[in-house]
């Protein structure tokens, strides 16, 4: 098959154009420079100059593919509206590409959008009203297009996706630890945090390509729920400094914006995932990982 994928040089999307490469798919690859471009055709990857804000440049990547993997998404947070905004108008923009086709459109979400406290499934549906997360609406577009008969999937990644070149979540609350000179937690810190490894997500990716029936929504998620106070004590260890629990005004002052991150609590099951489409992680889990030197060596 012919997969055009968003986000191809990024974190999530190398894995998955590596995973769909070694499966002996075909691969055209959004990139929004010349030096991506290079980097993507080095891997005998078709490279196709555009960006997400762009939407001719997306309409022109679809034509000819046989599906399409959304992983590009602008982490950004000082404009973090705007990217949500940008995003649901890139997946309106591919899907209605999309009608009238039987080609596999997959969408990525983030874990944040479900309502917390609970164990989400993949039949939970996004927090509304004020606990609305602004990346509910890629799930709101990405069900429309479903509703116009576009087999649309959508993978919902966990705050942690994890592996050697991570630069999100984990290695800010690394840089925080090692700034402050100590791995914070609040209170008990039982609030959980799923987690998955980039190449098992990348593996999920494929099979949702591949799989002629798949439609729906899909949790990304090896680790169901770490206490926070677990990630902090392995950041700790190996930063080299010591693990403190503060309280709620404290942690807001230690942590500043990444607050409402590190204070989430959404434990997540992939059980669904896993039966549906025969999905088993192998890679290491997140505590592991962070057992690893390459976590601190470079942050």
């Amino acid at each position: 098959m012919l997969v055009f994928v968003t986000g191809a040089t990024g974190f999530v999307g190398a894995a998955v154009v590596s995973e769909l490469l070694a499966a002996g798919h075909t691969v055209r690859g959004l990139c929004r420079s010349a030096a991506s471009a290079s980097s993507l055709q080095a891997l005998s990857v078709q490279p196709h100059l555009g960006s997400i804000d762009d939407l001719d440049s997306l309409r022109r990547g679809i034509d000819g593919v046989d599906a399409v993997v959304h992983t590009a998404f602008d982490h950004d947070f000082s404009k973090f509206m705007q990217s949500c905004t940008a995003d649901k108008r890139a997946v309106e923009a591919m899907g209605a590409c999309l009608v009238g086709s039987a080609r596999p459109f997959i969408v990525t979400s983030a874990m944040g959008v479900v309502p917390q406290h609970v164990v989400a499934t993949e039949d939970t549906a996004a927090a509304s009203g004020a606990a609305a997360h602004p990346r509910a609406q890629t799930e709101t577009a990405a069900d429309v297009v479903a509703n116009s008969g576009v087999r649309t999937s959508v993978v919902r990644l966990p705050p942690s996706v994890h592996g050697v070149g991570d630069t999100a979540f984990v290695p800010t609350l690394i840089g925080m630890a090692k700034k402050a000179g100590v791995s914070a937690f609040t209170d008990a810190g039982a609030n959980r945090w799923p987690a998955v490894h980039r190449f098992d997500a990348a593996r999920l990716y494929r099979l949702l390509v591949e799989h002629g029936n798949a439609r729906g929504t899909f949790h990304a998620v090896d680790d169901e729920g770490i206490a926070f106070k677990d990630i902090a004590a392995a950041i700790g260890a190996g930063a080299g400094v010591p693990t403190q629990s503060m309280s709620m005004s404290a942690s807001a002052a230690h942590f500043g914006w990444f607050m409402k991150f590190a204070s989430l609590d959404i434990p997540a099951s992939s059980a669904k995932t896993r039966a549906l489409l025969g999905w088993t992680p192998t890679y290491p889990g997140l505590l592991a990982d962070l057992a690893d030197v390459h976590y601190f060596e470079t942050t």
